[in-house]
């Protein structure tokens, strides 16, 4: 995939130990440039991590993709993608890197790790490439060196239950394939925790439990392939023995027993369009020696099967391309381009190892082909006419050299089965023994039909990818890593290159220590000096016009915001605006060249502040731009709303006015026909006139019984008027009695009794009724104890002070009337003056007038007495 912002590419090769004194800073350094300019260029970028065995790549390497996961953006799917590409490296090394006599995690392929960055620049994907698996190393170890990690993290880490579920046991000197360079076990190395690391990645970069045991069951199927026991039956074909390992291989690898014993004592071959099934004669050539090498490989890589000087030829060629790359990208094409550019140079001379690379690659006539067409013509090719073949169509090539094409004094360094190479690093001989053997690459076909029918979902995988069709040959293995480097070189040239040489002190492995000699011989064949004198001599920074232009046209008023002339006039404006010495740059037909980095630096600076004073233009134009949208949306708004409510209001004033001039019109005519029976003309005034009338009654209605207003009717509503009255003064006198308590009651009978005797008959009538009556105006307390003494039992209803006039000259006389049951008595203080029984009581007299005068008519038959 291709995102928006750009990709950037770490290649390795080879394997990577990391000196404890070794500084970190120029990996950062470069990590942070090519990001930068990723950004701000928006073009891919690849970092180069070159050097020899031990020098670092592999630190280098994870140091890079440490760098980004801190530094760039953040999010959920970020982090996420970021666990993924750092977790890779712990399964790439379990997998591919072994201890070596150089280096104790040394890389055993050559890889390409493409990170994916979005328009944030935020890491969101990745791609992993491996190059040259050295699966030899699977079946054999020189002395001091051992098989790949993950068989001993999973012999030392993994836990009980799965190591029977595998069939292994904890001791790595069980096994064939992990002894043979007799030192499985290394202080330096913690396998135990490694496998830890190990099993988490896996579940990191995605794999299920499913996908881990599938895998973990090749890896162990290896382990008991080395162990497999083998010998001559009594035709002298080879047998398997022991049938409990046929079992346990075939639930591991999930093959048929009986399909997997054929395939491993028989090969079957196709000549000539049939299939010939061979049994092997020679037990120790059976064909489990390449499976092994086969299930280890495949599911994390891909690449030929190579030994030892094969493979040696193959790494060097690939840093012959390498090589050749850095020169076209540095020192070749950086002074072609000088000169393109009529800029005044001095060439440096350098050695251009493309006649090298053409001497392995060439078509028919390069080594690579020469060995095809011997591994595929017919009869009885062999290594050594392969060797014979190099010499009668290379020999004379003046980096090219054999036993029996060299001098005598050559002759003492080379064997018979050896050809040198003339290296950009220096001679290196290669032993042809092997190599047709392993460019051929080839399994035979029934242990391929074999593996095809294992029901392990990552070896079915693995499989779908092989040739099971004999008519159409699979290309040889130089062939395929001659493709594979060829679309390298395609994706490292569509990028801006960057370059992480690592150098390695010393061959001790030790820190503080530098062996010069060594250092000097790789700085020699990394080719750093002429890059370093081309560097010196030539410009640090060059652009096309227009680029240049574009990015730090703002920092020039002239150029800024557009400039309208030719591009090379506008940065020639601009450097002479930013001050630029003329020994600082030069001009050439399409390109600014910039010879000091100082010179860029302060350019970039001047261009970073400026970025702060564009930014608060381009904010203070946006916040106007946005506020005048506002403001004149919120005007449109206004106006739109004044508009629509003038509008609905006129139309409610035209509507009140309407119904208002309807209704006066209906109020005229209705009081002209108002005597008249009802009729259209009138019914909207007799309904006013109603309705106004019980509005006015309903604000005026009375408040109590004494209350006895009542709004004027008009005369259609006189009778309705009376019985509304009537119903109003009902409903207070039912209201009014339901809240009199039987004290107010016995009050107002008083009162009834009062006004049927008094009213109309005394002046002072009307005065009294608001008064209550009282049942004594003189308390028992306060009477003389001689008076209740003298009553006895008689009971005192009523006790007032009066005052009698004398009957001669009407002398007031104090005195206290007490009202009994059965009489009156008048009394003065303690003295009973007269005694009134009421069955002698003829009658009481009162007087009209306000005077509180009263006469208790008694029979008199003696005048004497009172």
């Amino acid at each position: 995939m291709k995102f928006r912002s750009g990709r950037a590419g770490v290649r390795t090769w080879g394997n990577g130990a990391w000196a404890p004194d070794q500084k970190l800073v120029p990996v950062y350094a470069v990590s942070d440039n090519s990001y930068r300019s990723m950004r701000s260029e928006q073009k891919d970028q690849c970092i180069l991590i070159s050097g020899e065995s031990g020098a670092g790549k592999t630190e280098a390497s994870k140091k890079i993709l440490q760098y980004y996961a801190v530094t760039c953006p953040a999010s959920v799917r970020v982090e996420e993608v970021r666990d993924r590409l750092l977790q890779s490296n712990p399964v790439l090394e379990a997998f591919g890197n072994a201890k070596t006599l150089r280096n104790d995690n040394s890389s055993r392929f050559g890889k390409y790790m493409d990170i994916q960055f979005d328009f944030r620049g935020a890491p969101v994907g990745g791609h992993i490439l491996n190059y040259l698996l050295e699966k030899s190393r699977v079946i054999h170890q020189s002395h001091g060196e051992r098989n790949f990690h993950i068989f001993y993290q999973l012999i030392d880490g993994g836990d009980e239950d799965l190591l029977r579920r595998l069939g292994l046991e904890r001791n790595a000197q069980s096994y064939q394939y992990l002894v043979k360079g007799h030192c499985a076990k290394v202080s330096s190395i913690n396998d135990r925790h490694d496998w830890k690391t190990v099993y988490k990645a896996l579940t990191v970069i995605d794999f299920s439990s499913t996908d881990i045991e599938e895998l973990l069951s090749i890896v162990a199927s290896v382990l008991h392939l080395g162990n497999l026991q083998c010998s001559s039956d009594d035709d002298g074909n080879a047998v398997i023995t022991g049938e409990n390992q046929i079992k346990l291989l075939s639930r591991l690898l999930q093959v048929p027993g009986t399909v997997l014993r054929e395939a491993l004592i028989h090969k079957k071959i196709s000549a000539k369009g049939e299939e010939v099934v061979v049994d092997h004669t020679d037990p120790e050539q059976l064909e489990f020696r390449n499976i092994t090498q086969e299930l280890l490989s495949n599911p994390v890589g891909n690449g030929g099967s190579f030994p030892l000087y094969f493979e040696q030829f193959c790494i060097n060629y690939c840093n012959e391309k390498l090589q050749q790359l850095f020169i076209e990208l540095t020192l070749k094409s950086e002074q072609e381009e000088y000169e393109a550019e009529g800029i005044a140079w001095e060439p440096v001379q350098y050695f251009n190892n493309k006649i090298i690379c053409d001497l392995v690659e060439e078509k028919h006539k390069g080594i690579i082909s020469i060995l095809d067409e011997e591994c595929l013509r017919p009869g009885d090719a062999t290594d050594l006419t392969f060797l014979e073949k190099l010499e009668e169509t290379v020999g004379k090539h003046p980096h090219f050299v054999t036993h029996k094409l060299a001098d005598q004094k050559t002759r003492k360094t080379l064997v018979r089965e050896e050809f040198r190479l003339l290296h950009y690093a220096g001679e290196v001989n290669y032993n042809v023994t092997g190599f047709l053997d392993k460019n051929n690459d080839l399994l035979f076909r029934n242990l391929k039909e074999a593996m095809c029918e294992s029901g392990n979902g990552i070896l079915q995988q693995c499989f779908e990818r092989g040739e099971l069709d004999d008519k159409k040959r699979p290309e040889t293995a130089a062939t395929q890593f001659k493709t594979s480097l060829a679309k390298l070189m395609e994706i490292l040239m569509s990028k801006e290159p960057s370059y992480v040489r690592c150098i390695k002190p010393n061959d001790a492995k030790q820190s503080g220590r530098f062996d010069e000699v060594l250092i000097r011989h790789q700085v020699k064949y990394l080719g750093l000096l002429e890059n370093l004198r081309v560097r010196r001599a030539g410009f640090a920074y060059r652009r096309k016009y227009e680029i240049f232009l574009q990015r730090y046209k703002s920092l020039c008023s002239e150029t800024w915001p557009n400039w309208r002339g030719p591009p090379s006039e506008g940065v020639a404006t601009l450097v002479q605006h930013l001050g630029y010495k003329p020994e600082d740059y030069k001009l050439g037909r399409t390109k600014i060249f910039i010879r000091f980095p100082k010179t860029l630096f302060a350019t970039e600076d001047a261009f970073e502040l400026q970025k702060h004073t564009i930014a608060t233009k381009i904010q203070a134009e946006w916040r106007g731009f946005h506020q005048k949208q506002k403001y004149q949306k919120i005007r449109s708004s206004a106006i739109t709303i004044q508009s629509w409510w003038r509008g609905e209001l006129g139309r409610k004033i035209a509507r009140r006015r309407k119904n208002a001039a309807l209704t006066i019109r209906r109020f005229i005519k209705g009081f002209i026909y108002r005597h008249k029976p009802r009729c259209p003309e009138n019914e909207y005034f007799l309904d006013y006139v109603r309705y106004s009338f019980l509005m006015k009654l309903k604000r005026n209605l009375p408040k109590n019984v004494l209350d006895k207003s009542w709004p004027v009717p008009p005369p259609a509503l006189s009778e309705a008027s009376e019985l509304l009255r009537d119903l109003n003064m009902r409903n207070m006198v039912q209201s009014y009695c339901k809240r009199i308590t039987q004290e107010w009651k016995q009050q107002l009978e008083q009162k009834v009794v009062a006004s049927e005797v008094f009213k109309d008959k005394k002046d002072n009538y009307p005065q009294s009724v608001p008064k209550l009556f009282v049942n004594t105006r003189i308390a028992t307390s306060e009477l003389n104890s001689k008076v209740l003494q003298l009553l006895q039992s008689e009971q005192i209803k009523y006790a007032v002070a009066v005052t009698k006039y004398d009957r001669n000259g009407y002398r007031p006389r104090a005195r206290q009337l007490l009202v009994t049951p059965d009489s009156a008595l008048i009394m003065e203080e303690a003295k009973l003056k007269q005694k009134i029984d009421y069955v002698n009581l003829n009658g009481i007299s009162v007087s009209s007038l306000s005077d509180g005068l009263f006469v208790l008519h008694v029979p008199c038959e003696d005048n004497k007495q009172k």
